[in-house]
């Protein structure tokens, strides 16, 4: 009779231990304002939660590096937009705002009071139109290779030329355009591992957000936000500071020098220092 009192109270506390693990399992998707499906990762504690959107044709494991260097101090969230990713390939037109109402959805989802947003290249104009969906919530952006002119869209014959390499041969065209964004002695390894990874994106969510990505004018977009707004960014282009602070007062560039676009993959560790630098001085204010 002990025996079977024994296992029947082990087969209890192990229920009950399976109970409140699944209670504090995060919820892992969303739906987005269309109905799209949104994934995304989420993990450790403390205020203020550090929300990071990858770039174009990536997805969140591009943070992997980051949201194990933050989660022992913050809570941390790697979200996929939507065509990317795990999240839903349901959608009709594929632009920054749409992408914007993604990540807005992911912080509502978790009832996220004061976030960062870190977002890479085509991730820093998405966390501009979060934040304005989300006011209050958001206490500072940090565009990662990104804002280099806050003023400032690409011409529309240089859009239409860009975009018709891309639907003629979009594997091809994908995988010579990421080749570009690195400087020469870049880590092959890495080169090729993103090359591969990007230029096997979905073809029609790649194109449609490359389209409204080059035609996105950020100015003026900050507008009423009132938040610092900073970018860790390469030297391979020009960042336009005083555009910039024309837009965001506090806006600050810290730059990595001799890199490429994908900074926080070709040096993690300075990149992750800087990172740390910078949401301190956001939490500062």
């Amino acid at each position: 009779m002990r025996v079977v009192l024994v296992i029947g109270f082990s087969v209890l506390c192990l229920f009950l231990v399976s109970l409140s693990f699944y209670a504090e399992t995060p919820e892992r998707t969303t739906s987005a304002p269309d109905g799209v499906e949104i994934a995304f990762t989420t993990d450790g504690i403390g205020e203020p939660a550090i929300v990071f959107v990858h770039g174009w044709s990536c997805d969140r494991t591009y943070w992997d590096g980051q949201m194990a260097f933050l989660r022992d101090r913050f809570q941390v969230v790697a979200v996929d937009l939507a065509g990317h990713g795990e999240s839903g390939l349901n959608r009709e037109e594929w632009t920054v705002e749409a992408f914007g109402a993604d990540v807005a959805a992911v912080v509502e989802k978790l009832g996220l009071e004061k976030v960062v947003l870190v977002g890479h290249s085509m991730g820093g104009a998405v966390d501009i139109e979060a934040a304005r969906l989300i006011p209050g919530r958001v206490i500072g952006l940090i565009g990662v290779d990104t804002y280099h002119d806050m003023e400032n869209a690409a011409p529309e014959a240089q859009r239409d030329a860009f975009l018709a390499a891309f639907e003629a041969d979009f594997k091809s065209s994908v995988e010579g355009f990421v080749r570009m964004m690195f400087p020469a002695g870049a880590d092959s390894t890495l080169v090729d591992k993103i090359a591969a990874d990007m230029s096997s994106a979905p073809k029609e969510p790649a194109i449609g957000a490359m389209r409204s990505v080059l035609s996105y004018n950020p100015s003026r977009k900050l507008e009423g936000l009132d938040i610092p707004v900073y970018a860790i960014n390469a030297d391979l282009w020009p960042t336009n500071v005083e555009a910039g602070q024309r837009q965001a007062a506090s806006f600050e560039v810290k730059l990595m020098p001799g890199l490429g676009h994908f900074v926080m993959l070709e040096d993690p560790d300075q990149f992750n220092a800087l990172l740390s630098e910078t949401i301190g001085e956001i939490t500062a204010r």
